[in-house]
C-alpha cells in the first residue's frame, strides 16, 4: 500500500527534477505539513533548498531529517555538502565521517529472512577443508617412467 503523500511527493520530485525548487518545495511543505514525520519529503526538502543556494535553511531541514533518522547515511551525506557549501569545513567532515560510519553500520548489519539472521557467504567464518584422502593401494606401473631396478635402458 503506497502512502497517502506518494503522489505529491512524486509531483514535488518531477518539480525538483526539472529545476523548479520553488515549487518543489511548496509541495514538499505541503506533505510536511499534513505529515511531519515523512522522512523522505524532509530530505528532499534540505535538498531542494540546498539547490536553491538557501544553505542556512538547508542546514535546518537536514537536521530535522537527522532527528527523524540519525543513523542515516544520506542525511549525513547531505548535512556534510551543505555545510561545506556554507563555508564551515570541521562541521562538513563531521558530518561525512558520520556518514562513513552509518554506511559501515549499514554494511555489517545481518540481513534476516523470515525472522532468522541470513548468512552472507562473503562474511561467512571459513570453515576447515577436508583432511586429504589417504590412499593405501599401490598404483600400477607407469609405462612412461622408466624401471630403473629392472635394468633398463642405462643401467
Amino acid at each position: 500500500m503506497t502512502p497517502a503523500w506518494q503522489d505529491d511527493y512524486d509531483d514535488a520530485m518531477f518539480a525538483f527534477s526539472t529545476g523548479d525548487y520553488p515549487a518543489a518545495i511548496a509541495k514538499l511543505d505541503a506533505i510536511l505539513a499534513g505529515d511531519p514525520e515523512c522522512f523522505d519529503a524532509r530530505l528532499s526538502l534540505g535538498m531542494a533548498y540546498y539547490r536553491l543556494g538557501d544553505y542556512p535553511r538547508a542546514i535546518a531541514e537536514g537536521h530535522l531529517a537527522e532527528k527523524l533518522r540519525p543513523g542515516e547515511q544520506l542525511v549525513h551525506t547531505n548535512l556534510s555538502l551543505f555545510y561545506m557549501k556554507s563555508g564551515d569545513k570541521t562541521t562538513a567532515e563531521h558530518h561525512g565521517l558520520q556518514a562513513r560510519i552509518a554506511s559501515w553500520k549499514g554494511n555489517m548489519a545481518a540481513p534476516t529472512t523470515g525472522g532468522a539472521p541470513a548468512e552472507d557467504p562473503e562474511l561467512a567464518i571459513a570453515k576447515p577443508a577436508a583432511a586429504p584422502v589417504k590412499v593405501n593401494q599401490k598404483f600400477p606401473e607407469m609405462p612412461w617412467k622408466k624401471n630403473k631396478t629392472a635394468g633398463g635402458p642405462g643401467h
